[in-house]
């Protein structure tokens, strides 16, 4: 195992046993350094959009790559704790599955609904209806999971920061108005950042359940539109999967299911993002000890 791999498992194990973890993500920092350069005049044009995203989230995770690759000169241990510093801080920002435990344990309809507003954006209509509730559950499993570990495998600990920044760019985390100009070009680059690990959620997606279903909206999905930078069949692929294995469980259920139909949607979409997060974990594993991936 290598410090990529252990860097990856020791986040995800610390960020599932300590929650607490959530309350050190602060990124008032970069509310300041955002705010700082977009007082640029020269970020403020229709043409300059993509120079704020470049000056605003570029820089700092250039700094913090710079950092790494120079520790790593000095010693690896110290490139390891960077590494896993920066997946700390970027993963989230809450546990996945004590925001949808938090629905599955509520007690009545209303505190199920409170509960579900962390698995919709700010200003998002919440809905405990089954395919809504499994978009949402993967859209949640995308931004804090998936991507940023795709980011961080691809370009290290710089990569997971520059996600993370676009992210939080991109969903007003942030209390200031942006350029028009930088708001559409984060926009745009954060759609197309989402797509490749969104394309590999689906491959994964059809290894872990119903291969076929999977794949047939995959196909439809390019049919209606060939490739292009979208992502929405990520959510027709996740309820077809859950559609397909809930009706497994009721073929083989002799009393019928335990609770609502919405609730067992949830309850197996969770499930299903854990299998696809085990099989990469598992796969990049396979990937290190055959030397592919170092």
């Amino acid at each position: 195992m290598t410090w990529t791999v252990m860097a990856v498992v020791a986040a995800l194990l610390i960020g599932h046993a300590v929650p607490q973890v959530s309350r050190w993500r602060d990124f008032g920092w970069f509310e300041r350094w955002l705010e700082f350069v977009c007082q640029q005049d020269a970020v403020k044009s229709a043409r300059k959009g993509y120079l704020g995203l470049l000056l605003g989230i570029a820089l700092p995770a250039l700094v913090l790559g710079l950092s790494v690759f120079l520790l790593s000169k000095v010693s690896g241990l110290f490139a390891f704790l960077i590494a896993l510093a920066a997946l700390l801080y970027t993963w989230g920002p809450r546990d996945l599955d004590l925001d949808v435990n938090a629905v599955l344990d509520a007690a009545d309809l209303d505190a199920k609904e409170q509960a579900a507003k962390a698995l919709y954006e700010e200003g998002q209509a919440v809905s405990l209806d089954g395919p809504v509730a499994v978009a949402a559950v993967f859209e949640n499993a995308l931004t804090r999971w998936f991507a940023v570990l795709f980011w961080f495998l691809l370009l290290g600990p710089a990569g997971a920061l520059a996600y993370r920044l676009l992210y939080l760019l991109v969903h007003h985390k942030h209390e200031m108005l942006l350029p028009d100009a930088v708001r559409d070009a984060a926009g745009k680059t954060l759609n197309a950042v989402h797509c490749p690990p969104a394309h590999l959620m689906a491959f994964s997606m059809a290894l872990a359940a119903n291969f076929d279903k999977v794949v047939q909206v995959w196909r439809e999905w390019y049919a209606n539109g060939g490739l292009r930078a979208d992502y929405a069949f990520l959510a027709a692929a996740a309820n077809a999967s859950v559609a397909s294995e809930l009706a497994d469980e009721e073929a083989d259920a002799v009393d019928g299911p335990s609770s609502g139909p919405a609730l067992l949607e949830l309850r197996d979409a969770v499930s299903l993002a854990w299998r696809m997060l085990l099989l990469w974990l598992a796969l990049l594993a396979v990937f290190v000890l055959a030397g592919l991936v170092n």
